[in-house]
C-alpha cells in the first residue's frame, strides 16, 4: 500500500482561475461572501484574483480590494496570480501572502499567454524576487509551471523541458514551485513519473499540483500525486476554470469532489463538506447560465457517512 500524507491542503482558485473563464462578472460583494463562506467551511488558502490588465480580464478588476478583505480573516493565506513584474509590484503593495508567477513549459502557449518565452519568464522571476527583497516584504513567490503534460497549441512538451524550467525558476529565486496540467492531457502514470522527478529536483520546495478535469482524470491524477508525497492541490468550486489562451482547457478539479475524496482516504483537510456544498449552491445561483462541473453536488453525501466525519478536523481549524 502507498504511503499518503496525513493532511492535505485544498487551495481554492475559483475566484481567479474560475471566474476568468466565465462571462459573468461577479459583483465584489458576492466575491467577498464567497471568500467568507469558504473560510467558514475550513478552507485556509484562497487565490482571490490576479493582477493583470483590467481590459484583458475585467472579471478580476477588484483583486486589490479582495486581498484587503481576505486579509481580515484569521489564518487565511491569501494568494494572487501575477503575470510580470508590474503585477508583482501591485501584489506586494496589496499585502498578499503569496504571488504565483505562471510559466508555460510550452513555448507556443507561453507566447500566447504571456507574450514571453519560458526563459524570459524565468528572467522576470529574478526581477520579481529582487523587487520583493528590496521592499522587505514577506510575500512568498511561487513559480507555477503550466502545460507540463502537453499543450493544445504546441502538442508534446518534453519532461526534460519541464524540469529545466523548474530548475530555472528555483535558480532565479522563487520560494517554491508547482506543476499544472493546464489542458487535461495527463494521466496518473505521467503524473507519478513527472512529480517524482520534480521532487528530486526541488525537494520540499515542490509544493503543489494543479489538475484540470477536461478528460475526467483530475481526481486520479491527484491520487497519483499523493503517492509521491505532494500534499497541496489547487481546486475550484463547481469545477469552473480554464485558460483563455489554451483551447480546450476546460474545468478544474472540483473543490467539493476533491475534499470528499481526501476525506474518504482518511486525509485531513479541515474542510466541512456540507458547508462547502452549501456555498457551491450559492455560487451556482450567482453564475446562472454558466457551465459548472463536479459530481458530488448531484449525488449528495452518502447516507452511510457518519455525520461527524463530514466536518473532520474543521472545528479545530476554524
Amino acid at each position: 500500500m502507498p504511503s499518503f500524507p496525513e493532511r492535505a491542503t485544498v487551495r481554492e482558485v475559483g475566484l481567479r482561475d474560475g471566474l476568468q473563464s466565465v462571462r459573468t462578472v461577479l459583483p465584489t460583494e458576492r466575491k467577498k461572501a464567497w471568500i467568507r463562506a469558504a473560510h467558514a467551511a475550513g478552507q485556509r488558502e484562497i487565490e482571490v484574483g490576479s493582477f493583470v490588465p483590467v481590459k484583458l480580464v475585467p472579471q478580476l478588476a477588484d483583486t486589490a480590494e479582495l486581498v484587503e478583505y481576505a486579509k481580515t480573516l484569521p489564518g487565511l493565506v491569501v494568494s494572487v496570480l501575477v503575470p510580470n513584474l508590474k503585477g508583482a509590484e501591485r501584489a506586494l503593495a496589496s499585502g498578499a501572502d503569496l504571488m504565483l508567477l505562471p510559466l508555460s513549459a510550452s513555448r507556443a502557449h507561453s507566447l500566447a499567454n504571456l507574450r514571453k518565452t519560458p526563459d524570459e519568464v524565468i528572467a522576470e522571476a529574478g526581477r520579481i524576487r529582487a523587487a520583493r527583497d528590496a521592499a522587505g516584504a514577506k510575500t512568498l513567490i511561487e513559480g507555477g509551471i503550466g502545460t507540463a503534460f502537453g499543450c493544445t497549441i504546441q502538442g508534446e512538451v518534453k519532461e526534460s523541458e519541464v524540469l529545466r524550467c523548474l530548475q530555472g525558476l528555483l535558480d532565479a529565486g522563487v520560494d517554491r514551485v508547482s506543476i499544472a496540467d493546464t489542458v487535461g492531457f495527463a494521466g496518473p502514470g505521467a503524473v507519478r513519473g513527472l512529480f517524482e522527478q520534480a521532487r528530486k529536483v526541488a525537494g520540499e520546495r515542490f509544493c503543489a499540483g494543479h489538475f484540470h478535469d477536461t478528460r475526467g482524470l483530475a481526481l486520479a491524477n491527484v491520487y497519483a500525486a499523493l503517492e509521491t508525497g505532494v500534499d497541496r492541490f489547487d481546486a475550484s468550486l463547481a469545477g469552473i476554470g480554464g485558460c483563455p489562451y489554451a483551447p480546450g482547457a476546460s474545468g478544474n478539479v472540483a473543490s467539493e469532489d476533491l475534499a470528499f475524496m481526501l476525506q474518504g482516504m482518511g486525509i485531513a483537510t479541515g474542510i466541512d463538506i456540507e458547508r462547502l456544498l452549501a456555498l457551491r449552491a450559492d455560487v451556482a445561483a450567482w453564475l446562472e447560465g454558466e457551465t459548472l462541473h463536479g459530481t458530488l453536488w448531484r449525488a449528495g453525501l452518502p447516507s452511510t457517512m457518519p455525520r461527524q466525519a463530514v466536518a473532520v478536523h474543521a472545528s479545530a481549524d476554524a
